[in-house]
């Protein structure tokens, strides 16, 4: 029971990070500016990553300790500011804030299931899930604040 209930979340999983693969790259046909264009390229390839290791971990690729959790910084950015719309040529600074709404969510998708497992394997693998979407939205509010907020000649 506890074996399906683990690929039951594993598919799961992996559709989202299919989806979050998707996003990425449906966005980026919707920017002009290339580094915003790069930036977006870059995350989808983090989402294909987690997709791949989570495909291979289902197939019994991997050992409960595959995914180290790392000391993340939340600026918090997503909860404080609301998410823009979508359109076509979006702001550098909204195509971010966008990004990091969509992390944000990833992350409480994640941490919520991790929350209705008991401790074992598969609350450790949720967990690890979720801290890996906390550090893509710390990288996204990363990028927000520094177009949001550029660094100038005075200071």
């Amino acid at each position: 029971m506890g074996n399906k209930t683990l690929d039951a979340i594993l598919e799961i999983a992996i559709e989202k990070e299919k989806d979050a693969f998707d996003f990425y790259m449906d966005l980026r046909k919707k920017i002009e500016a290339k580094e915003v264009k790069d930036s977006l390229e870059l995350l989808a390839g983090e989402e294909r990553r987690h997709l791949e290791f989570l495909e291979e971990y289902r197939d019994g690729g991997y050992g409960p300790g595959a995914l180290r959790l790392t000391e993340v910084v939340d600026y918090r950015v997503a909860e404080h500011l609301e998410k823009p719309d979508i359109k076509k040529d979006m702001e550098s600074k909204d195509v971010y804030l966008v990004a990091a709404h969509r992390e944000l969510l990833s992350y409480n998708f994640y941490q919520s299931l991790a929350e209705l497992h008991p401790d074992g394997k598969v609350k450790d693998m949720l967990s690890k899930m979720a801290n890996e979407e906390m550090k893509h939205k710390e990288k996204v509010e990363y990028l927000y604040s520094n177009t949001a907020f550029p660094q100038t000649a005075g200071g």
